[in-house]
């Protein structure tokens, strides 16, 4: 896990990006490219109050978004050349053969979510915010990277970690998705002072003797885990998740995303958009 993409909007959500980008790189020596998609006014207006706007209304408003889009550009690049001025990280066009962290930073001008699916697939993690974007894309942009880039996502808090190893809750199911994440995470659990294997007991399904047996395999790599089996919740899964990542003081959680189809999701409702909403802590998702 050498290169990491974190996407910058030119937002107040910055400065958390970079700074978790940063936890994850430094353990890693990685290289950080980061990313910011100027989106066209006529992208922009996608996803913005326009559609009822007509005549100097609509002139209007599509002049403010391409106004607002220079303003973003700006702004990305100046949050990324102060922050990287600040931690002393190296900018480069091409990682360096150094064992220190590194950093480059590039535009895309046009196909905006196409553009940053496709740099999601050519880095080993990609760092984003939750929060519904407000730059111009999609509002389901996060969830379009969990599901098609096929690389993990890092996705930030609300505040900006110290580190992202001192902790790592990895959230364990007998499933391929879970089994990716855990793959996915790897040079990251590596890395960590300490590493807790997590479970839902639904029922008596052998949950305990799976979490023992990954610990194992983990052992043989060198890292030493704890398993936590966790009685299940009538408020949820997500709830009993949440609630143990809080008792673990979890620097980072690990979990596979979206482990059904999107058509029972939309019915019975998303476990990992619950937990995106009800656990404020970074969280690494593979799909």
């Amino acid at each position: 896990m050498k290169t990491i993409l974190a996407f910058v909007g030119g937002g107040d959500r910055d400065q958390v990006i970079l700074q978790t980008a940063l936890a994850a790189a430094i353990p890693l020596a990685a290289h950080l490219d980061f990313l910011h998609l100027h989106v066209p006014a006529t992208q922009a207006a996608r996803y913005s109050n326009t559609e009822f706007a007509s005549g100097a209304a609509l002139r209007n408003a599509f002049q403010r978004l391409g106004t607002d889009a220079h303003a973003f550009s700006e702004l990305a690049a100046e949050n990324v050349r102060e922050f990287c001025a600040s931690a002393k990280i190296a900018m480069c066009d091409a990682p360096a053969n150094v064992q220190a962290v590194t950093a480059s930073f590039r535009e895309e001008q046009s196909n905006a979510l196409e553009r940053l699916t496709f740099h999601a697939r050519h880095s080993d993690l990609i760092v984003m915010g939750r929060a519904r974007q407000k730059q111009g894309l999609a509002p389901d942009t996060l969830e379009h990277l969990v599901l098609n880039c096929g690389r993990p996502i890092l996705v930030a808090a609300s505040a900006a970690p110290q580190a992202l190893t001192d902790t790592i809750m990895v959230c364990w199911k007998e499933s391929s998705n879970a089994a990716r994440a855990v793959t996915a995470a790897t040079p990251l659990l590596a890395k960590a002072k300490r590493v807790v294997f997590v479970s839902v007991a639904e029922q008596d399904d052998g949950v305990t003797d799976a979490l023992d047996d990954l610990a194992r395999q983990f052992a043989w790599n060198g890292v030493a885990a704890e398993v936590r089996v966790v009685p299940a919740s009538r408020r949820g899964i997500p709830v009993a998740l949440s609630a143990t990542a809080e008792e673990c003081s979890a620097d980072l959680v690990v979990m596979g995303a979206y482990g059904r189809s999107r058509a029972r999701e939309f019915i019975f409702g998303s476990c990992t958009e619950a937990f995106l909403g009800g656990s404020d802590r970074p969280m690494l998702l593979m799909h």
